[in-house]
């Protein structure tokens, strides 16, 4: 490398670790979870039709997520009260805010939304966000992309946003 770029290098480094965010503490508070949404745009399920081991990976993950956060001390609210304004959306993690909306009028401090993407048994990817009730701007959140349609590998992709996006202070 020749002496010309070795300080532009130096100052890209330094600029972009400046730039990593600081590491938080979980936020604290109650959470309105409206579950995970399953999106299958596969082509074995348009041939074969839907498989009832994914529905029920779809409920392992919800577990997962709702005694995660009950452990780290987050109020996982009941959101029948205001269901209804999130019963017949597709997709809360993408309704224009009505999963915050109804976070708020429950008197949650977030909202959780999740989706899993199924494109094939191969590729599936997973999302989950953790958004302020009140203004509707995302606290955290995280997609994974996983190879393999398993629990195993459900599981796996579920831990590692936990892990890694809502709970990483409390594994160091």
């Amino acid at each position: 490398m020749s002496k010309l770029f070795a300080p532009l290098l130096i100052s890209v480094i330094a600029t972009t670790a400046a730039a990593q965010p600081a590491r938080e503490p979980v936020p604290e508070g109650s959470v309105a979870f409206w579950g995970i949404t399953y999106l299958d745009e596969s082509l074995q399920t348009e041939m074969l039709g839907e498989d009832p081991a994914e529905l029920d990976r779809i409920e392992m993950l919800e577990t997962m997520v709702t005694d995660r956060f009950s452990a780290s001390g987050m109020e996982m609210l009941d959101t029948s009260e205001v269901e209804g304004q999130v019963k017949n959306v597709v997709n809360p993690a993408k309704c224009y805010g009505c999963d915050t909306r109804a976070a708020a009028e429950l008197g949650a401090d977030y909202s959780l939304v999740g989706e899993v993407q199924k494109v094939s048994n191969l590729i599936l990817s997973m999302n989950l966000q953790l958004r302020d009730a009140e203004t509707g701007e995302m606290v955290r959140g995280r997609v994974v992309d996983i190879r393999d349609n398993s629990d195993a590998a459900w599981r796996r992709g579920m831990d590692y946003i936990l892990r890694n996006t809502f709970f990483m202070e409390e594994e160091e």
